[in-house]
């Protein structure tokens, strides 16, 4: 699951009684992360650039599926063998995770793992799968194999060759975390970006919120809507730089890890919510849902917003944005 790079960040540089805002690009999480601090000098802006730094390489130590002794991994080769305790925190996410499953009826999976990777997306592929290759690239798949023991916080794979995957909602939670942590810090504003997934927190120094700005990836010079986010985040998934095309039809990278065929009839989802991981597992669930359940699902939860681009450019959005006043 990679995440579309659809927004644009607009940031204002003025300076307020001392205040200023500093950045920090690196590659983290094999992808671009962005720390947006505003500090009242570059020792203080350095600082809570490292500390969320550190944040983020001590999250993928612990879930990481990439890294061999992360606690997932070591979940992950335990499959079909043995419960693994984890700590409470990993416990916690991947329980939150579970639910998210269940919430979108199995459309957001972290053990989507455990698929067989029979699509490629590299230009590569001269025909599609066959359907029995489709169906079985997904056997191994399935949140309920997912067992949790809260009392040892303990987790278990019931079947060989499970695996867990948390990059769907574990940039998410990394966003979160920081923000938690630099507030506790003493960093009274900033903004996090990991890939996509987006949290801020407090105002620029000359008073304005931050700022994102929604662009359709069918042409991507223009923004088609400006939002304000104050305390809240949001996340864009889209599908509109990896994909095939077989028979006329356009088939995402994105995955429905319920029956092994790639998502379609949407590019790009974004995601409105108070937390970032939320937004990041259910723009997934979203995108693999498409675009009638999808919005139908958003509608029913509170606080939560969202903006959808189909296949065909059209724009959908959910009851609680009008889309007319952020443009």
């Amino acid at each position: 699951m990679r995440k579309g790079l659809i927004l644009l960040l607009l940031a204002t540089q003025t300076l307020s009684f001392g205040q200023q805002i500093f950045k920090k690009k690196q590659s983290l999480l094999g992808s671009p992360f962005e720390i947006t601090v505003v500090a009242k000098d570059s020792i203080q802006g350095n600082l809570f650039s490292d500390l969320a730094i550190a944040e983020v390489k001590r999250i993928e130590n612990l879930i990481s599926d990439w890294i061999p002794s992360s606690q997932i991994s070591k979940v992950n080769q335990n499959a079909g063998v043995s419960p693994i305790k984890v700590d409470k925190e990993v416990y916690d996410l991947v329980d939150r995770a579970t639910k998210i499953s269940k919430l979108t009826s199995g459309a957001f999976d972290i053990s989507y793992a455990s698929m067989d990777k029979i699509w490629k997306f590299d230009g590569s592929m001269t025909a599609m799968p066959t359907e029995e290759a489709i169906k079985k690239s997904v056997e191994k798949v399935g949140y309920q194999n997912i067992i949790l023991n809260p009392k040892d916080t303990t987790i278990y794979l019931k079947n060989k060759g499970m695996k867990l995957g948390l990059g769907g909602i574990g940039q998410g939670y990394i966003a979160d975390k920081i923000k938690v942590l630099l507030q506790e810090k003493g960093c009274d504003s900033g903004l996090v970006n990991v890939s996509g997934d987006i949290n801020t927190w407090g105002k620029q120094p000359n008073g304005n919120p931050w700022t994102v700005g929604i662009v359709n990836p069918m042409n991507k010079n223009k923004v088609f809507a400006t939002f304000p986010l104050d305390d809240s985040a949001v996340e864009t998934s889209g599908s509109y730089e990896k994909y095939v095309t077989f028979n006329g039809k356009r088939y995402s990278h994105i995955i429905d890890p319920r029956t092994g065929y790639p998502a379609t009839g949407i590019i790009s989802v974004s995601v409105f919510a108070k937390q970032t991981e939320l937004a990041d597992a259910l723009a997934t669930g979203i995108f693999v849902m498409g675009v009638e359940v999808g919005l139908d699902l958003v509608n029913q939860l509170k606080g939560i917003g969202c903006i959808i681009v189909d296949d065909k450019g059209g724009i959908h959005v959910s009851n609680n944005i009008d889309i007319k006043k952020y443009q």
